[in-house]
């Protein structure tokens, strides 16, 4: 967790829309702050802070808002972007990982030379709940090969226990602010 008045200042960009995608759950809209020059600048610098002068090969950003920021962070930290995405929206031949959602799974997709074995990976999005997306691109990431340095999230719902379910995978994981409940 990162100092309190940096927080504040972030989730302050960040918009909370109820009852969204469905009635009980607090939407965490952070395309307030993208649009806030300032606050955006800021969340890039801090997610990568952990890592500051490490050698980062590829940055890989899990679909959608992990493009926004993770295309960022690699501007930031001179390295390779690797996009994350949804089984069927990669062109070229891919590895996919398939991972159980509350109700039935999903699937995410890596094109198979994104990575280099060995190379040094960070993983990006925007929000960390059940972990369940996270988890499931860090075991697509180590199976190309990558090691994983870490993940970063602007925002951690630690209540639905994703972060510590990335550590317990040995992942260090970066989060700006948190928010209590769903």
């Amino acid at each position: 967790m990162t100092e309190p008045v940096l927080e504040n200042d972030l989730r302050a960009t960040v918009r909370s829309i109820p009852d969204y995608p469905k009635p009980g759950i607090i939407f965490r809209d952070i395309t307030t702050m993208l649009g806030n020059a300032r606050a955006f600048r800021r969340a890039v610098d801090e997610l990568v802070q952990p890592w500051a002068g490490m050698k980062i090969d590829k940055i890989a950003g899990i679909e959608a808002r992990g493009f926004i920021l993770g295309g960022a962070v690699a501007h930031q930290v001179s390295a390779g972007f690797v996009p994350i995405r949804k089984k069927g929206k990669l062109p070229h031949k891919r590895v996919s990982v398939t991972y159980m959602l509350e109700y039935g799974e999903d699937e995410i997709e890596i094109h198979a030379d994104a990575l280099v074995a060995g190379e040094r990976v960070v993983l990006v999005d925007d929000l960390i709940a059940t972990g369940g997306t996270a988890e499931a691109a860090v075991k697509l990431l180590r199976q190309l090969g990558a090691e994983v340095l870490g993940a970063c999230f602007v925002i951690d719902l630690p209540d639905l226990g994703g972060a510590s379910r990335l550590r317990d995978l040995g992942v260090p994981v970066r989060t700006l602010i948190s928010f209590q409940g769903h």
